[in-house]
């Protein structure tokens, strides 16, 4: 079999961990993205910077690669709709459009049988009002939007300013009387077969993932409900490679899936050092099409932390033991609140 080359659009921490995987698996890597700084750069064989929308540049890339997937789903359709013309994009292209549209996303899930979030689509102040039985509520940007970006929170009618000018469209979500937040991490493959990794545990805080913890402390009926959920998902949406599906559970213990994502996901760095096949390996394995491993537990117990900010400074500086894996994801400027690092714990 020919050396395949896989094309990742984006440069981040995620592009990073899947070009560590790739090399594992022998699997050449070419990353386009439009961050000259991107740590990913470190771990792949060829990189090449450019805007998204150059031709020339994503002409390059094209001719460079077998197979090309993406480590964010906010690109623009058309960007990986033309590559598909010439290269197989997996996940599909049209799945982002469901995807990168939370009217759409949230529709789609509903459609299959399964809960979200009470919702209403929102395009002017009016449209509040006529939806005041959501309040107290969160208004979100309908497309875009992550980590607690785009992000309103709504207690009453009072917060909606009169003069308020709606220049995009937005998503009200009913709030949830969260008792905790758990995500499915799965992958399918392209004849079908789905590995998937039991329901993990996460506390979130200001709308950005605090940390990790298997086993999350789950009755048998939701683990199953929200495992049979995602297979579902991913079935319906003809998915191949790693996605997420995250989930509120409510003071009633009702499952709601708040959202989708196609990719690697952040809850799932764990898996790198819990599992004998990380998140990452089968993504590659199912967009590669290699030889399918399911998951089997190298640790009962893990729980990951996400570094950010001026938090790596002290991280850099700490000693860790045997069962601590300490992650810097080399990112040149500090932010805050910006994703610098992670430190996974092996409990057993």
């Amino acid at each position: 079999m020919k050396d395949i080359t896989l094309g990742i659009i984006g440069s981040g921490q995620l592009g990073s961990m899947l070009c560590q995987a790739a090399k594992k698996l022998n699997v050449k890597t070419v990353i386009i993205s439009d961050d000259a700084q991107g740590p990913a750069q470190n771990y792949c064989d060829q990189f090449i910077f450019s805007k998204y929308d150059d031709q020339v540049k994503i002409k390059e890339f094209i001719k460079e690669v077998d197979i090309v997937t993406f480590e964010f789903e906010n690109i623009p359709l058309e960007i990986l709709r033309n590559i598909n013309k010439e290269k197989k994009v997996l996940p599909k292209p049209e799945i982002n459009k469901i995807i990168q549209n939370r009217k759409l996303e949230k529709s789609f899930v509903n459609d299959l049988g399964i809960k979200t979030t009470e919702w209403a689509f929102i395009k002017s102040a009016k449209d509040v009002s006529r939806n005041e039985k959501l309040l107290p509520g969160i208004l979100k940007t309908n497309t875009l939007g992550y980590d607690g970006h785009g992000q309103f929170v709504l207690n009453s009618l009072n917060d909606v300013k009169k003069d308020w000018c709606f220049t995009a469209d937005y998503i009200l979500e009913k709030k949830v009387d969260l008792k905790k937040e758990i995500s499915v991490i799965l992958t399918r493959f392209q004849n079908g077969t789905i590995s998937i990794y039991a329901p993990i545990e996460n506390v979130h805080e200001n709308q950005i993932l605090k940390h990790s913890k298997i086993p999350a402390e789950l009755s048998d009926k939701i683990t199953d409900e929200a495992l049979q959920n995602a297979k579902k998902i991913a079935n319906q949406l003809d998915y191949v490679g790693t996605m997420a599906v995250e989930y509120f559970i409510d003071k009633n213990n009702v499952l709601l899936v708040n959202e989708i994502a196609p990719r690697v996901h952040n809850s799932g760095h764990l898996t790198i050092n819990a599992f004998n096949v990380s998140q990452f390996e089968g993504h590659v394995r199912a967009v590669c099409n290699l030889e399918i491993i399911a998951p089997g537990k190298i640790s009962n117990s893990a729980v990951m932390i996400n570094i950010l900010g001026k938090e790596i400074e002290e991280y850099r500086k700490k000693t860790f033991s045997r069962n601590e894996f300490f992650f810097d994801y080399g990112k040149k400027a500090i932010k805050n609140k910006r994703k610098m690092g992670h430190l996974t714990i092996l409990k057993e």
